[in-house]
């Protein structure tokens, strides 16, 4: 005794240094929690969106109390019906009485520590459903009725799923707490089994049985909701009910949900009677039923019936998918024209299309990124985006396409010695300027012609707010703000002053972007936000400090708008003298009727995508135009589909978030364009849905497909090196073979489109379904343009063209080349050929930017810019040649304007964009068979209009030429960083030379 008390006496002490680290810990994990729930509602405050966070935590919190109580409270009312109501003097085995002698001493905990722990996981399972339950509540009427049941689309979109969802929680309920229930019965003796006996006690089968009859009206319900939900399940042919489920699948659930009630009531009789046979039997007849009803007659409708004559039998039903399939993608209003399209390229047969040819966009925004970077990036601390955004401004009164690129901040170009804490938070804090090019023209030496440059920035932009805190790159944080008549700390922009700054402008920001750092308890929270103890400790921190973070644009717009998909590409714009970075949000459903359901990551190949809410979408619209100001990072959010019930549904939940587009401001319209996802999407949906009637649509001999990239798939064949191939089946069920990674993107361009204005246009091109193992024809076969010009009607109101979908359809007798078939023409002409393999040669690298195509000239004009770039370090790619294509002549020169009037036998009609820049190059027809050689016959194919020869090639002029081209190129990109514009044009001249004096050796001339 005395040496067991002194051995407690002993550890005794260690109980409350225990229990002082319990708390403790538990204090600390608390606070954390609290920092982070206090830094978001200070975020969200500081924006003016503070609603949209304390509505998710509202609607969060009731339904993880909903999800706790109502699975603990049914599973601790089960469990402890089944203890209180157990045998008291029921006859055990030996091996129940132990199991009851283990648990006796923790009885109550398990009692109420099970239904506490699945109450939990309930509770958050349903606290992640809070928008559907906040849409049911809020519903907006479609005032469309689906085809089948007559009920508004509504019902399907808002009720549906908060139906289905509500039958499945309180299944998954009913059945936990029957086995619960099943297993105390057991424990404690209610149901025990000897041999072939079975006996249970009164109240355990009365208990039991009512559970049962419970959950199988549940199931009841269930069936009779599967019947609505029939309408948006995808089928082997189409999304939506077809003939078997119309009149086998949807009837047949109707009948079964009747017999799964009928044995419900059973249940309750055996509860009242004490016999079970009558509900085992009914039972056994309900699996039965779902085998026959629900899965055989079902087979036998579809094999011995259907399958025969499927299209004659499915054609109602296609006809509502198509129908309702092209509402739902808002392309039910496409304006389709036949355009029979000429390929003869006869003089003067762009004149009709001057505005547009003068538009045509040479520079490449996924090329030239490193031209601006080398060109106007000034420090490495400053970057451009890999891919620059395509807009219009207006020019000295000429509306003008522009590639413009936000000069934002990067902190990994710091050097090791600037890369400290302190200049990371403080000093580092923000990017400078915009840089914009003509998208139309190019200087003699290849560079763009800028019409904003410099740091500060100067041009035709006018004055505007440079600083841009809030950007694509912006550190996770920079803490900003001082009292008046501090020393500013934060660097601007390099003045290349002789100053203390090491010629560095500074500044102090002035904005209201952030939470207040002006205070301990702030200070506190936020460095246990970002673990950064210099947040609590630095004195660089002040009373005016602000903390800047969440400073990615489509990041600040997801989360003040969780109910939106929101576009891939977030780009800029000046915009009443600010730089303000503009977003397009989708409202999207997977549950329309009958529409067909597509995965936005197929459709949207090939671009970074945010996080989708759901993948799988058969509804989408451009609800909402969001701006995210670059100095401040306000985020606006602007109604731009007023009819969209979703939307409706939303402005609904959060009244003040959303503004009316009659508060846009006309400059900011100007600057609205259409989105590129949604329009990939409509592309995507069109391959297929151009097509109404119910029997093509069946034979699926009119189906299209987007065009891979020609660029990096040459040919047209896939190119497995750099991209994914995947064989599915489309909606029609053929197999079809699709590049994810190497879809042609949709272009931005100034054009006139058959049947309409000039306008600022996105575009895509159609050619033929491909399919698996098929020989595959990639001519020409639809032409999809949308009218992007949201701007010009005035503050507030929409351009009446804006949105305008216009096809035009190639006659099937037509064989217009495609994009595939137009770069195979420029890969394997000779004369193309030889020049590009001496740009080649040496230290150079050519890249062949995109590929634009344009329904002019009563055809397609196809144009695509050539660029050269040195492989040496500071090298940038410069635009040297361009070529261009009508039906199947082609012609290679120094630019555009040149190239027309090649292509146009010397006059094209038009003057295109660069027609300033001056140089000499050579044309080529293809259809031609003049090879230029004394046999007159070509490997290829294809000759050159421009040189005749003996075809004997002078090895020792051609050398030569080529060792003058390589010697001319090296000397031009060192000019060019030497930034010595005279050296550089004289190497250029030099190299034109060389290549003119190679071509004339390889034609023995």
């Amino acid at each position: 005794m005395t040496t067991t008390s002194s051995t407690s006496g002993r550890r005794s002490p260690r109980v409350p240094i225990v229990v002082t680290i319990i708390v403790l810990a538990a204090l600390v994990i608390g606070f954390f929690i609290f920092a982070s729930l206090y830094t978001d509602y200070a975020w969200f405050a500081q924006l003016g969106f503070q609603q949209v966070l304390t509505t998710r935590w509202i609607a969060g919190t009731l339904m993880f109390l909903a999800g706790f109580l109502g699975m603990a409270v049914p599973v601790y009312v089960s469990i402890g019906l089944a203890f209180r109501f157990r045998p008291v003097y029921a006859k055990l085995n030996s091996q129940l009485d132990r199991y009851q002698q283990v648990i006796e001493p923790l009885r109550r905990a398990v009692m109420i520590g099970i239904p506490v722990v699945l109450g939990i996981f309930a509770g958050l399972s349903t606290a992640g459903r809070w928008s559907m339950v906040l849409e049911y509540f809020n519903r907006t009427p479609f005032g469309k009725t689906d085809p089948q049941f007559g009920l508004d689309i509504g019902f399907y979109v808002f009720e549906l799923p908060f139906w289905r969802s509500i039958v499945a929680y309180s299944s998954a309920v009913v059945l936990i707490a029957g086995l619960a229930a099943l297993a105390a019965c057991y424990l404690y003796g209610a149901l025990r089994f000897g041999g072939r006996e079975v006996r249970i006690s009164r109240a355990a089968r009365i208990q039991l049985a009512i559970t049962a009859a419970v959950y199988i009206a549940l199931q009841a319900v269930s069936l009779w909701l599967d019947q609505y939900a029939a309408l948006t399940k995808s089928n082997s042919l189409i999304t939506g009910a077809q003939y078997t489920e119309v009149n086998a699948v949807i009837p047949g659930r109707e009948i079964m949900a009747g017999i799964a009630a009928i044995v419900a009531i059973l249940f309750i009789v055996t509860a009242v009677i004490g016999r079970w046979r009558i509900s085992i039997v009914g039972t056994g007849l309900l699996l039965v039923a779902a085998i026959v009803i629900g899965g055989i007659y079902p087979w036998i409708v579809q094999r011995l019936q259907v399958k025969p004559s499927e299209r004659t039998y499915e054609s109602a039903y296609i006809e509502r998918n198509i129908k309702a399939t092209r509402d739902a993608y808002g392309v039910s209003g496409v304006e389709e024209q036949n355009y029979d399209a000429t390929t003869e390229a006869s003089t003067g047969a762009l004149a009709q299309d001057a505005q547009t040819t003068a538009n045509i966009r040479l520079i490449d925004p996924k090329i030239v990124s490193d031209t601006f970077s080398q060109l106007q990036q000034y420090r490495q601390y400053y970057q451009f985006p890999d891919e620059l955004d395509v807009d219009r401004y207006d020019v000295k009164g000429e509306t003008e396409d522009t590639v413009i690129a936000v000069r934002d901040i990067d902190l990994d170009g710091l050097s090791a010695a600037a890369n400290t804490q302190y200049n990371r938070a403080f000093v580092y804090t923000h990017g400078y300027g915009v840089t914009a090019a003509y998208g139309n023209q190019r200087a003699s030496d290849g560079k763009p012609v800028f019409l904003e440059s410099g740091i500060p920035s100067n041009g035709a932009l006018g004055d505007f707010q440079q600083r841009v805190y809030f950007g694509e790159t912006s550190p996770s944080y920079s803490i900003v703000g001082a009292p008046k008549g501090s020393k500013d700390v934060e660097l601007d922009y390099p003045s290349g002053s002789d100053d203390d700054n090491g010629g560095n402008a500074t500044t102090t920001y002035a904005g209201n972007g952030g939470p207040s750092l002006g205070n301990f308890f702030n200070r506190l929270v936020y460095a246990a936000k970002f673990q950064s103890e210099q947040i609590l400790l630095s004195n660089a921190v002040n009373k005016d400090s602000q903390i800047l973070y969440d400073r990615d644009p489509i990041t600040r717009v997801q989360k003040v708008a969780p109910y939106l998909t929101l576009d891939s590409d977030a780009y800029p714009a000046i915009v009443d003298h600010r730089i303000q970075w503009v977003v397009d949000g989708y409202t999207t459903s997977d549950a329309y009727p009958y529409s067909q359901s597509q995965s936005l990551s197929d459709s949207i190949a090939g671009a970074e995508t945010s996080a989708y809410r759901t993948d799988q979408v058969n509804y989408i619209r451009n609800s909402v135009k969001a701006t995210v100001d670059a100095y401040t990072g306000k985020v606006t959010l602007y109604a731009w589909d007023t009819k969209d019930p979703v939307l409706k549904t939303w402005q609904k939940i959060f009244p003040t978030s959303i503004k009316s587009v009659s508060s846009m401001s006309a400059e900011l319209l100007d600057h609205v364009r259409y989105p590129t996802d949604l329009f990939k999407v409509q592309r995507s949906i069109l391959g297929t849905y151009h097509v109404t009637n119910a029997n093509s649509f069946y034979s699926g001999d009119d189906a299209w497909n987007t065009p891979q990239e020609p660029t990096t798939t040459g040919s047209g064949d896939t190119d497995t090196d750099s991209t994914t191939t995947s064989t599915t089946t489309n909606a029609l069920g053929t197999q079809t073979t699709t590049s994810r990674a190497n879809l042609q993107d949709p272009y931005y361009l100034t054009m006139k489109v058959p049947g309409q204005g000039t306008a600022y246009t996105l575009y895509t091109t159609y050619i033929p379904q491909q399919s698996a193992g098929a020989n595959n024809r990639n001519v020409l076969t639809g032409y999809l343009a949308v009218d992007s010009d949201a701007g010009g009607a005035g503050k507030g109101k929409k351009a009446s063209g804006y949105g305008k979908l216009t096809l035009l359809t190639m006659p099937k007798t037509d064989n217009i080349p495609g994009p595939a078939q137009v770069q195979n023409l420029f890969n394997s002409d000779t004369t193309v050929s030889q020049e590009l393999n001496i740009l080649k040669r040496g230290n150079s690298t050519v890249k062949q930017g995109n590929l634009l195509t344009l329904p002019v000239g009563g055809g397609f004009l196809y144009v695509q810019p050539v660029y050269v770039q040195s492989t040496s370090s500071g090298s940038y790619p410069l635009l040297q040649k361009v070529l261009v294509a009508f039906g199947d002549k082609i012609a290679f020169e120094d630019t555009l304007d040149e190239a027309l009037n090649e292509l146009f036998g010397g006059d094209s009609g038009a003057a295109a964009g660069d027609s300033g820049a001056s140089g000499s190059g050579s044309g080529s027809d293809s259809g031609s068979s003049d090879s230029g050689s004394d046999s007159g016959s070509s490997d290829s194919g294809s000759g050159s209009t421009g040189s005749t020869g003996s075809g004997t090639v002078d090895n020792d002029a051609l050398q030569q030429a080529l060792s003058d081209a390589n010697d001319a190129l090296q000397d031009r990109q060192q000019a060019y960083a030497d930034n010595d514009l005279v050296a550089a044009a004289e190497a250029d001249q030099r190299l034109q030379d060389a290549i003119e004096a190679a071509t004339a050796a390889e034609n023995g001339n």
